[in-house]
């Protein structure tokens, strides 16, 4: 008989939900894990239907019929399913696939289970954690999904009855912890909001509320997942990042909310472009697009193309960056702010010059041509320019990637000068930052500034960004 090493009070809603996905039975599971155990030499593996309940009421089976069960359950489906995606690893995995039921049940267990597993530990785009981060088809078979899953029917519960107060304050708080990562960076209060999100996920497991109230508030859970994301993804923790950008879209899937999961794709993507994944970053602004075509706002539309033209120019596609950077302007003179949803505040016109200037400072650098690459690098300097002339004086971060986005437009050309003074001014600001996202793109400006390290003034980029990054 398969026996237990611990009994968790709490069903366990992964399982429930991969079980109800590929259709088997608790009888089936018993017979499936018993033969699969008698093929591999594996004696007194013989479970009943009752113990199946019993691992689907929480109880942890001992291994190796976790990895029996992953197996039943994959086999079923056509394709692979770990014992984390089950719910049944009994640590933080490293392979556990990025792809989760659409289902609010196992949302709010897979939002659970992140919270409670995590901790800070630096890390940068280099690091194992980066390496670990799922990409290509394994990251993108499943959120194909997205477009096509419809919120779930919520049901009771048996805890204490909330209203839109609460989800209010739960967006208050959202709000609190943005404007703060705007001006500290994610690593200061990256613990703080995701246990600010365990909390809301106790809200949707326990608390007894009506559809409607139901729906604002998985969104609501939604947002401030996408934010302990981003925070995460500023703090260097790109494994964790990534995996709360996922629950993230699934909240915001049962939440009906296309627009607030095109702007959480959005997120994924500028993640997957900072890692160099630059062809599964401009996938998911694709698949953002698609999935909220009936849905976005002007400014999730312009900022969806902003990001288009930025991914293009990576990938050497001028023609294409172009044209998606005449249409994000286009869609940007439509906006109306007080139509906005609270999420998209940041897109303002200061943001979407400066992801301009990024996409034409990016084209220059690939320019051949000194004329027609000088053209660019003005355009670059300009849309820059005018980025950091409207930027919010809150908005620090914001501000020292545009001083980082100019001083590295200036080394395309050869200014090693103007490199310097917007290097210097870079710096300053990331003294008062915790953001190992700045680190990162100052250490790219480092390997940048090689070819000129003859220059005194090259020299003195190198070696103060080399102490920075080095005592961060």
């Amino acid at each position: 008989m398969a026996g237990t090493s611990r009994t968790v009070k709490q069903p366990n809603e992964l399982l429930n939900a991969w079980l109800t996905r590929a259709s088997i039975s608790n009888c089936q599971l018993a017979r499936e894990v018993e033969r699969k155990a008698i093929a591999a030499g594996l004696r007194g593996i013989k479970p009943s239907e009752g113990r199946v309940r019993a691992w689907r009421g929480g109880e942890m089976p001992r291994p190796p019929v976790p990895q029996l069960i992953a197996d039943c359950v994959g086999e079923r489906l056509g394709h692979p399913v770990t014992r984390a995606d089950l719910g049944l690893a009994s640590r933080e995995p490293v392979d556990a696939t990025p792809d989760l039921p659409w289902q609010p049940a196992a949302t709010i267990a897979a939002i659970t289970q992140l919270t409670r597993s995590e901790m800070m530990v630096p890390h940068t785009r280099d690091s194992a954690d980066a390496l670990a981060v799922h990409t290509g088809a394994e990251l993108l078979l499943p959120l194909q999904r997205w477009p096509l899953a419809t919120p779930s029917a919520l049901t009771a519960r048996g805890g204490g009855r909330i209203g839109r107060s609460d989800v209010d304050a739960i967006r208050a708080v959202t709000t609190l912890f943005r404007e703060a990562d705007n001006r500290h960076g994610g690593v200061v209060s990256r613990k703080a909001v995701i246990a600010q999100l365990a909390d809301a996920a106790e809200l949707l497991n326990t608390a007894s509320y009506d559809e409607a109230t139901g729906r604002t508030l998985f969104a609501a859970v939604a947002d401030l997942g996408s934010v302990a994301g981003w925070m995460s993804f500023d703090a260097g923790r790109h494994k964790a990042a990534q995996g709360l950008f996922i629950t993230a879209l699934h909240a915001a899937s049962e939440a009906g909310d296309r627009a607030l999961g095109a702007h959480i794709l959005q997120c994924m993507a500028r993640q997957m472009s900072h890692l160099g994944h630059y062809a599964d970053a401009l996938e998911l602004i694709s698949l953002a697009q698609y999935g909220a075509r009936r849905h976005a706002t002007w400014a999730t539309r312009s900022m969806l193309a902003s990001l288009e033209s930025r991914f293009h120019a990576i990938l050497g596609q001028v023609g294409e960056s172009e044209q998606a950077a005449g249409q994000a302007t286009e869609l940007f003179a439509k906006i109306d702010p007080a139509e906005e949803p609270p999420h998209l505040a940041f897109f303002d016109e200061a943001e979407m010059s400066a992801t301009l200037g990024i996409a034409h400072q990016i084209a220059a650098k690939h320019d051949p041509k000194t004329s027609s690459r000088n053209r660019r690098a003005e355009k670059s300097l300009a849309f820059l320019g005018r980025a950091l002339a409207l930027r919010p004086h809150h908005r620090v971060r914001s501000k020292a990637f545009d001083h980082l986005g100019l001083a590295r437009t200036h080394l395309v050309i050869g200014e090693v000068t103007g490199a310097h003074q917007e290097t210097q001014t870079a710096l300053d600001l990331f003294d008062t930052i915790g953001s190992k996202r700045v680190g990162d793109r100052l250490a790219e400006l480092h390997d940048e500034a090689e070819p000129y390290a003859s220059a005194p003034e090259a020299a003195e980029l190198r070696d103060r960004i080399h102490h920075a990054v080095a005592t961060t």
